[in-house]
């Protein structure tokens, strides 16, 4: 059997790449940790098989899927789907950055961020750690009686903010509601007089919505008595494999199945393991300071968020599909690219190109009319008719460019048929390209993914035989990894 510190170890290996997630080695998380370079290589092959990090080269990356531990605490909580409605609407109203922080021991940690982007825009994340004594959400938990508090750039210069309670049904407070801004918009004083009417309002609505929530619904999961699914990749991987480490962040998980606590008969349903495996997950995880328990049922605590999520939730679209991108391109040798629809336009958001003589010369921020794009058509079948309507009547580009509303419906629409679209020098001549879309969590198509090369390389058959099976096998990986991240709304 497994040591019992095994997830403690585990834990603190992910702690240290949280701290430094940009380019962290093994030799780095042994001088950190103290641990054994033995133990943090088997720590290192768990978590990879589990896809919480990825290897490039010698270096340790965060990869998306560890924000499902973050996302069982998110959910486990009710917070962001009661109330970050509301939020999004006050930050509209006020035309200000919104969050929203709990309290997490000397410190307070966003849950919820819903910015309004300027030159000088907030960057804290969902997930960031600050302390108490210096923001004016942190002011609301250390006087909770309070109907407000400010701060007048007491965590940098320039920083302002006003913050208010929301109280739970029993009259606690449940998380702090603040407006951020900068002193270029509004004094301190100001901020509180143009946002405080509007907070109040958003407030009551936010309460309301706790007051309603209604208890967690019975654990789905695998049947009673169903294995334990650690053991398979025990047996294929070996003493490689940290059994206990991955039973115990399935037990973190678990608690994204709903908002609200679970049983311990509850977490051993969910993860199909036996009681005395959850109990002891538990327990470690109780002691650490992740879950507590109160009259018989574990809650996930905010200290999850401090394992990798800030600094996940804060990557770009271009950031999360990047390496899938590089991995396509070393397979099938030619130059690949993600897109985003941006008005009429694709806007290029990453690009892996290939190295010769002959090469498509783009980067990303290039923009190009959609309607002669194969990412542009994919991009196209996902929107509503009236939409694709009201683009601007194509023009020609190249002979080949589609020539009026009723030849560009009918390419999206046959796009839409059959799962890609296929362009053949109607952006340029001698450009021939492949694309499939890219969907987020909620199914929409929020990117397209894209093979191009010469026309002399390549005719349409090929791309379609050797191409389109590569390609959509990177849109599913790319697909996996956004299946974790909450979009923003420049995704949509």
């Amino acid at each position: 059997m497994e040591p019992a510190g095994t997830l403690e170890r585990g834990l603190a290996v992910l702690r240290v790449l949280a701290a430094e997630p940009r380019r962290t080695r093994a030799t780095d998380l042994v001088r950190v940790t103290g641990l054994a370079r033995s133990t943090v290589d088997r720590v290192l092959s768990t978590l990879a098989r589990l896809g919480y990090v990825r290897m490039e080269e010698r270096d340790v990356l965060l990869a998306p899927p560890l924000m499902e531990l973050g996302e069982a605490y998110l959910t486990a909580s009710g917070l962001p789907a009661a109330l970050g409605p509301h939020a999004e609407r006050l930050a509209g109203e006020l035309e200000e950055s919104v969050s929203l922080s709990v309290r997490d021991g000397d410190g307070v940690r966003f849950v919820g961020q819903h910015t309004r982007r300027r030159t000088m825009s907030v960057a804290f994340r969902v997930g960031d750690l600050l302390p108490a004594g210096r923001c004016a959400a942190g002011l609301v938990f250390l006087d909770p009686r309070a109907p407000y508090t400010v701060d007048d750039q007491l965590i940098e210069p320039g920083l302002i903010a006003v913050a208010m309670p929301v109280r739970g049904p029993g009259g606690e407070v449940a998380c702090a509601l603040s407006v951020v801004s900068h002193t270029s918009r509004h004094t301190a004083a100001g901020l509180a007089e143009h946002a405080l009417p509007s907070m109040r309002a958003t407030a009551a609505r936010m309460e309301a919505a706790l007051a309603e929530q209604t208890g967690p619904p019975p654990p789905a999961g695998p049947p009673p008595g169903a294995a334990d699914p650690t053991r398979a990749v025990k047996d294929e991987l070996g003493a490689g494999y940290l059994q206990s480490l991955a039973r115990g962040l399935a037990v973190l998980a678990a608690f994204g199945t709903g908002p609200g606590g679970l049983s311990l008969a509850a977490v051993a349903k969910i993860t199909g393991l036996p009681r005395a495996t959850a109990r002891r997950a538990l327990l470690t995880l109780e002691r650490l300071g992740y879950v507590a328990e109160r009259e018989g049922r574990f809650t996930p605590l905010p200290k999850v968020l401090e394992l990798g999520y800030a600094h996940l939730s804060g990557r770009t679209l271009g950031e999360i599909v990047q390496p899938h991108l590089a991995d396509l391109v070393a397979r099938v040798r030619q130059s690949a690219s993600v897109a985003v629809l941006s008005g009429d336009d694709v806007l290029y958001v990453a690009r892996v190109p290939t190295v010769s003589i002959m090469s498509v010369d783009i980067t990303v921020g290039t923009r190009f009319p959609a309607y002669a794009t194969s990412m542009g058509r994919v991009l196209l079948a996902g929107l509503p008719e009236e939409r694709l309507a009201a683009i601007a009547p194509p023009r020609r580009l190249t002979r080949h460019t589609v020539a009026s509303p009723g030849e560009l419906a009918e390419a999206v629409r046959r796009a839409a048929k059959d799962g890609y679209a296929l362009v053949d020098q109607e952006l340029e001549e001698g450009v021939r390209s492949i694309a499939v879309p890219v969907r987020g969590r909620d199914g929409r198509v929020v990117a397209a993914v894209n093979v191009a090369t010469h026309a002399s390389r390549a005719t349409p058959a090929d791309l379609v035989r050797d191409l389109l099976p590569a390609l959509t096998e990177a849109a599913a990986r790319m697909e996996a990894d956004l299946a974790h991240v909450r979009p923003p709304s420049s995704w949509r």
